[in-house]
């Protein structure tokens, strides 16, 4: 016989957005149990080995996923704290304007339910949490803040301080890269050159482990269990509420009851548990009377540039300090279409080239270039499209189809980009795009919205069709910007965290 297990509020997904809603309730009276499939990332030397993160692929989903007869292995990573274990430590805001309608080369980037002032103060607060260090006021399209940032900005090593310099020259307004690090006096960051999608041995990274998920255990009304699969959502004989998750606990199936469910497993994850929690009522899947989940994937237009030397070496260990958004809202000009960010890339290593190069290229020449260049991120945004999709194989596997949108504007970004770069001073800029394998900035697969009849969520993340469960990750997205994600989906998810603790749980 088994204990019925009941919670006030189940979370599911240890991320950023799971995680800030755990930390908004920790403390509070409401029992929280939060359920992430993966472990805890073990703490060991293969953390910073370019070898087994980038080669043997220590820590990569062994899971298979298709898109259409395609067969491949995703860029996925599930574990405590969800992907932001392997990020770049990137957190911009949204710009002002990306909440509104935006005329892009291929349509309309639609506009969002709320507006930038509706996050502004929650954003300030994602900062702290994660303890983001930037410089206000240099980066020509930064929103309006309420106050400065908290910590000074991560200063360039020399080749980059020399790069600022060099873009200054030609007009341009780099800025410094706002990035969640420990850096400084009695900071952990030892500048280890292995940050950007590696794991972090010593939580210098402000991953969503270190900075929310951590903090809300701390709090008694606060629990874990870790390696729980939540295979999907049980509802009431109404169809209207969760009554509970079904779970797969080292091979153990069970059920967890609660009062409200907070389904945060990644844009694409969470549009699959809703599919696979289909109903008699709910045929298309739970939240989905709209049709729109698992409908309207994005993950930006992203092309990684590799700018060469033939005589300088570049010694930087922690490059993410410099970005640009010269041309976010349109050429150098001011003109066209918007275009996008460029940022700087994690330094690349040879191992991490024996991927990206042919492989005829001798291991020498792949040592050289790494050893001689300096790496940027060119991204721009995508739009939604009916038929970027998410959806189930019978046998249970993801099957992701990305419609690919805006790529006229992004063919001339990467190539402005390029001018951009040479005039720095390197003359040969090599060019790899990122494709559907790395979901690194999944999005829109559940959008929220005004009305039920084309959005699945209100704007506060609750499904319309059910009266106790939200879905608190990029799944909320009805656009992608051209920035990364991961600051707007934590203050989305506090502002929805304050709203439990204030509105809801009371």
């Amino acid at each position: 016989m088994t204990t019925r297990e009941d919670y006030d509020v189940v979370i599911i997904g240890s991320g950023i957005g799971g995680g800030a809603v755990a930390r908004q309730l920790a403390g509070t009276a409401a029992r929280v149990l939060i359920l992430e499939r993966g472990p805890v990332l073990p703490r060991e030397p293969e953390n910073w080995s370019p070898e087994s993160v980038f080669v043997d692929l220590r820590y990569r989903s062994t899971e298979t996923w298709t898109s259409g007869e395609r067969r491949f292995r995703p860029g996925q990573y599930y574990y405590v704290g969800g992907h932001t274990k392997f990020y770049g430590t990137a957190m911009f805001r949204f710009r002002e304007r990306d909440f509104g309608a935006l005329e892009l080369e291929d349509g309309v980037s639609p506009a969002w339910p709320i507006n930038y002032g509706d996050l502004e103060p929650w954003y300030a607060q994602a900062e702290q949490h994660f303890g983001v260090r930037g410089q206000a006021g240099l980066d020509p399209t930064e929103p309006p803040r309420s106050a400065p940032y908290a910590h000074a900005a991560i200063p360039h090593e020399p080749v980059l301080a020399g790069i600022a310099q060099r873009l200054k020259a030609q007009g341009l307004r780099p800025f410094p890269m706002p990035a969640a690090v420990d850096f400084g006096p009695g900071g952990r960051c030892q500048r280890c050159g292995t940050c950007d999608a590696f794991p972090c041995r010593i939580d210098a990274k402000g991953d969503a482990e270190t900075c929310l998920v951590r903090p809300a255990l701390l709090q008694p009304n606060v629990q874990l269990i870790s390696e729980a699969y939540v295979d999907r959502l049980i509802t009431d004989d109404t169809g209207r509420r969760i009554v509970a998750a079904e779970i797969i606990e080292r091979g153990a199936r069970r059920r967890i009851h609660g009062g409200l469910f907070v389904l945060s497993a990644g844009a694409i994850n969470s549009a699959a548990l809703l599919q696979r929690s289909a109903t008699a009522r709910h045929p298309r899947g739970l939240a989905n009377s709209s049709d729109v989940v698992g409908r309207h994937f994005m993950n930006h237009n992203c092309t990684g540039l590799m700018a060469l030397h033939p005589v300088k070496r570049n010694h930087t260990k922690f490059p993410k300090t410099l970005s640009i958004n010269d041309c976010y809202f349109g050429d150098l000009e001011g003109k066209g279409p918007p275009l996008g960010n460029l940022q700087l890339l994690g330094k690349l290593s040879e191992p991490i080239l024996r991927g990206a190069m042919p492989a005829w290229t001798p291991r020498a020449l792949r040592q050289w270039v790494a050893g001689h260049s300096v790496d940027w991120y060119v991204m721009s945004e995508d739009l939604p499209h009916r038929d970027s999709t998410v959806r189930v194989n019978a046998d249970g596997s993801i099957d992701l189809r990305w419609h690919r949108t805006n790529m006229g504007a992004h063919r001339k970004w990467v190539e402005t980009a390029t001018r951009i770069i040479k005039r720095t001073g390197y003359p040969i800029v090599l060019t790899k795009p990122f494709t559907v394998d790395t979901p690194s900035h999944q999005c829109g697969t559940a959008r929220f919205g005004d009305d039920p009849a084309t959005s699945a969520l209100d704007p506060l993340c609750k499904a319309w069709d059910h009266d106790n469960l939200y879905v608190v990750d990029a799944s909320f997205f009805p656009s992608s910007a051209a920035v990364n994600p991961a600051l707007t989906i934590a203050a989305q998810a506090l502002r929805v965290g304050h709203h439990l603790r204030t509105q809801v749980l009371q």
